[in-house]
């Protein structure tokens, strides 16, 4: 299940030399996908009963999400058909625990497992420490040890999963529009100097998301003068590693994993 990004593509090559034959249903541009899929089917948030027909036609035994999935498509895409409708009402809340479960069910009913990403990331979890050329200073280590605690808190309530923070006053929290807007509003409340931080819930379900920042992320906090960006270690992907050195190092900003 392919959203927006070019992570689907990587991850698709990693289940096709993993031996996994591989069918890619893709909810937005996914680039790349299709060199590592046997089967590539466009499709849309809204018809989930399409996508579980053709699950069923191809006799599907696994599903692995993968990419940005956008709550505004799912609410602007037109009107829900049956299987989403009832996909929701088993949810009860469109809170990411509630849908991961409903979904779960879904694909149970069906005979089919849901896999958790992290066994197709190879390496590319982001491990601790600082990657850039320039490190922490002590009042940004402060910053982002308050940044990871609030960040926490907000990742457990199901809300967001980064927060803009400077000196210690929370400029931004991110809720349903994703990390990059998020950043830029904290960035336009802070002014430069802002340190970004991504954290995860504790029981965060990676069969559904792996928690992400890539060379967008990078982007919209160094255009903003933020000095710092820090994922909990281990616990976020870190997209086309190179181009987000690349990115830091060009703006003077510090990179980190923070456990």
């Amino acid at each position: 299940m392919c959203g927006a990004g070019v992570l689907p593509a990587r991850m698709a090559g990693q289940a096709r030399r993993q031996g996994w034959r591989v069918v890619a249903f893709t909810f937005g541009e996914a680039p790349g996908v299709s060199a590592h899929a046997d089967r590539t089917i466009p499709s849309l948030l809204n018809e989930a009963g399409a996508v579980l027909g053709t699950l069923a036609h191809e006799k599907i035994g696994a599903v692995l999400f993968s990419g940005k999935f956008w709550m505004r498509d799912y609410f602007h895409g037109g009107r829900p058909d049956a299987a989403v409708t009832e996909i929701t009402a088993r949810a009860g809340a469109l809170v990411d625990t509630n849908l991961v479960q409903a979904v779960v069910t879904t694909l149970g009913q069906m005979g089919i497992t849901l896999l958790d990403q992290r066994a197709f990331l190879g390496d590319w979890l982001a491990g601790s420490g600082c990657w850039s050329a320039r490190a922490l200073t002590e009042t940004e280590l402060s910053d982002v040890r308050r940044g990871l605690a609030v960040a926490r808190l907000v990742a457990e309530a199901g809300i967001g999963q980064t927060v803009v923070i400077k000196q210690g006053a929370v400029m931004a929290v991110e809720a349903s529009e994703g990390t990059t807007d998020a950043i830029r509003r904290g960035i336009a409340h802070a002014g430069p100097g802002a340190v970004v931080v991504k954290a995860v819930a504790r029981d965060h379900d990676y069969r559904f998301d792996t928690p992400t920042i890539g060379p967008e992320t990078l982007t919209a906090a160094a255009s903003g003068g933020a000095t710092v960006v820090a994922v909990e270690a281990e616990r976020v992907l870190i997209l086309e590693r190179d181009e987000c050195l690349r990115i830091a190092d060009e703006a003077g900003l510090a990179l980190a994993g923070i456990v």
